[in-house]
């Protein structure tokens, strides 16, 4: 096995990188939902990490990496299944590549946070049980064939041309439909759109955007599977696209509401990343600001689309991540240069014509009219044969108490705190704990 240990070094590291941007959502996303739901919220990011992890090993890899034989435009084959065989292996023999299982290891990180991100769009009204059994279904009979299409040795969009460096169509418009359709079948949540329903959290908000942010130089770097000059390009346009995104937010907010808010910088901060997530190795850095200024404005404008189309998507997955990745994927065949990459190809404004934007174009359809009818069928199913909503009085107490008998904050406990230096609240705590413990 001949192997480049820079190379190789790299992807571990970008594993990582990737592998914390989901706990990073986890936060992103608990902190925009209501006190009484956080825990059901991050963990609905948690178990998408166990369930996924594992599917990949059994026989995610192997339908989305390997040769699908009659079907391999379409599907890959179970050639790979269990890993079997690919312990001693390289991605290339010339010795540039990297042992097959760390490549393996990256691309689960990246069906982990598809799933993951999925979940924002039904925060406060699913229940957990149904949650994992749509991850277990979802990854498989529709993440898997999309990463096929698009990254497999005979996928049909990759064989037609179009573009996706990092996944654009394959993680974020995916899950950005696929959030779409789940928050039809599942419905309102009860009170919205009247009850304003605000973050409980910003900090958490704050934070979870920065831990996407650090891990996407991963996401986006590790995709050149080298340390080369490509990882080089879509680490600078990777800060640059988000500096620009989350400045056009804010800015957007401005001028349309008279305040730039820290919910909108972090939410620009992610729809740049979103945006540049396709384009990140085949644009300039200038291409790059051009980008992230038009995804964080237009971004900015979506979210509030579910108000005046009456969609519940809670937490603006459809808004971020279905129109970020459209645009993003739309715009290489606008600025898409081989100058930065000859692995790419040359976009409208770089001379190559119109035939890069009607491949990016047929990407996007593709994706979008698949990934919603498939989830939608699934998500219909589990809702019919367990019910997908949660009871409407777990709903409104709460799904944390409900669903995982915990709650993330101990408000007794502050009280208690907070008039122990009277010496009042605190002499009754212990005379109450003593009385405890000799019951005990």
């Amino acid at each position: 096995m001949n192997i480049d240990s820079g190379n190789t070094a790299w992807i571990l590291a970008s594993t990582a990188l990737v592998l914390l941007m989901t706990p990073g959502l986890a936060f992103f996303y608990g902190g925009m939902t209501r006190a009484k739901s956080v825990l059901n919220m991050m963990m609905m990011s948690f178990v998408s990490i166990a369930v996924v992890g594992m599917v990949w090993v059994v026989y995610g890899y192997s339908l989305a990496f390997s040769d699908g034989g009659a079907l391999g435009s379409f599907i890959g084959g179970l050639g790979d299944w269990g890993l079997v065989g690919l312990e001693k292996t390289a991605t290339a023999d010339d010795g540039s590549g990297i042992p097959s299982l760390v490549f393996v290891t990256f691309q689960a990180t990246f069906a982990i946070i598809t799933v993951a991100l999925i979940s924002g769009a039904i925060a406060d009204r699913a229940k957990f049980g149904a949650w994992v059994l749509f991850t277990l279904v979802w990854v498989t009979l529709v993440y898997l064939p999309i990463a096929h299409w698009v990254w497999g040795p005979e996928g049909w969009l990759l064989e037609l041309g179009a573009l996706d460096f990092a996944g654009g169509t394959v993680v974020h418009i995916n899950a950005g439909v696929a959030a779409l359709a789940l928050a039809l079948v599942l419905g309102k949540r009860r009170g919205w759109p009247k009850d304003p329903m605000r973050p409980h959290n910003l900090p958490f908000v704050l934070l979870g955007a920065g831990l996407l942010w650090f891990g996407w130089f991963g996401f986006n770097g590790g995709s050149a599977l080298a340390a080369n000059e490509v990882a080089a390009v879509a680490l600078i346009n990777t800060l640059v696209a988000t500096c620009a995104a989350a400045f056009a937010w804010i800015i957007v907010e401005k001028l349309r509401d008279g305040a730039s808010t820290t919910l909108g910088i972090a939410s620009g901060v992610v729809a740049g990343l979103v945006a540049i997530t396709p384009a990140a190795a085949f644009v300039t850095p200038l291409g790059a600001i051009a980008l992230g200024l038009i995804a964080g404005a237009v971004c900015a404008f979506a979210v509030s689309l579910k108000y005046k189309l009456g969609y519940d998507d809670s937490l603006d997955v459809v808004g971020v991540h279905m129109v970020g990745g459209i645009i993003g994927a739309l715009l290489i065949g606008f600025i898409a240069t081989t100058a930065v990459n000859d692995a790419g190809a040359d976009g409208l404004l770089a001379g190559g014509g119109i035939g890069l934007l009607g491949k990016q174009a047929a990407g996007v359809g593709a994706t979008i009219l698949y990934s919603f009818v498939a989830t939608f069928i699934i998500a219909k199913i589990i809702d019919l044969v367990m019910g997908f909503r949660v009871d409407a009085e777990d709903e409104i107490s709460g799904i944390d108490s409900a669903a995982h008998a915990e709650t993330a904050y101990d408000f007794g406990s502050v009280h208690a705190g907070a008039g122990a230096s009277t010496g009042s609240l605190a002499s009754t705590t212990t005379t109450e704990q003593k009385k405890v413990e000799a019951e005990a």
